[in-house]
């Protein structure tokens, strides 16, 4: 596998980031959590897969431990991927957004529409990838999966020492969404505030916000939910093996 990306037929200019540079402390000690098996294989391959099954992707990026492009590297060369995808590995930072904007500046000439994706979301179906793409063509310059809530979501004054913890307001449910990756951008926008906000965010999409633009919100799927704890792992290899028995996932 090459580090160049080839020219891509057909004129696609999508491309996406997968920070996959975290230690993943909520899983326990181990490996980094992108590289935790799931179902036989590292999740950070399926999250890779998870992109490269859109045939708007022509260029993934995984932005890899600082430490650790080389293992990265060899682990997507011992995988099968779709060959008309083309991939690439960069060394991450020291943060989560850090990392992003490295993936950004390893980017060649000519993409238009950037994914974001967490390596942690393994799971998330091909047809949200595309419609994530499909809105930022259509003109969003900022586009997030997400899904209403099931539970009711309180505000609190946060302990640090595990007293309880006194309410200050519970949000109107109806108005409130969880949100997923992959969160699709128009590319100069990305960048442009990968550049003003330097600021903590938790996602790229807040960053957009930021600078006072739109974003805009596509339905998300129960199935890109995020491996964080233990129990999501679980509940990932039950989903997997459940497309396996289905339909030869």
């Amino acid at each position: 596998m090459s580090d160049e990306t080839r020219p891509v037929a057909g004129g696609a200019r999508t491309a996406a980031v997968i920070p996959a540079a975290g230690r993943g402390v909520r899983l326990g000690p181990g490996a980094p959590k992108a590289l935790r098996a799931l179902g036989g294989t590292p999740m950070l391959i399926h999250a890779v897969r998870a992109m490269a099954a859109s045939r708007s992707v022509s260029l993934v990026v995984v932005v890899a431990p600082p430490d650790g492009a080389a293992e990265v590297k060899s682990l997507l060369a011992d995988h099968a991927l779709p060959e008309r995808t083309d991939f690439l590995v960069v060394p991450g930072g020291e943060s989560r957004q850090e990392s992003v904007k490295l993936g950004l500046d390893a980017l060649p000439a000519g993409i238009d529409i950037v994914l974001v994706h967490d390596a942690a979301r393994p799971l998330v179906p091909v047809d949200t990838v595309d419609a994530v793409i499909e809105a930022v063509r259509d003109g969003a310059p900022a586009v997030v999966p997400a899904l209403p809530l099931a539970d009711t979501v309180k505000e609190v004054v946060p302990s640090a020492d595990g007293s309880p913890e006194p309410v200050v307001a519970t949000p109107l449910r109806a108005r409130l969404r969880a949100v997923q990756t992959p969160q699709g951008f128009e590319h100069a926008t990305l960048v442009r505030a990968h550049e003003a906000v330097t600021d903590e965010v938790t996602d790229d999409a807040g960053m957009v916000e930021k600078l006072g633009l739109q974003v805009v919100l596509v339905p998300g799927h129960e199935e890109a939910f995020k491996v964080t704890r233990p129990l999501d792992l679980v509940l990932a290899e039950a989903v997997l093996a459940r497309r396996r028995a289905n339909d030869g996932f």
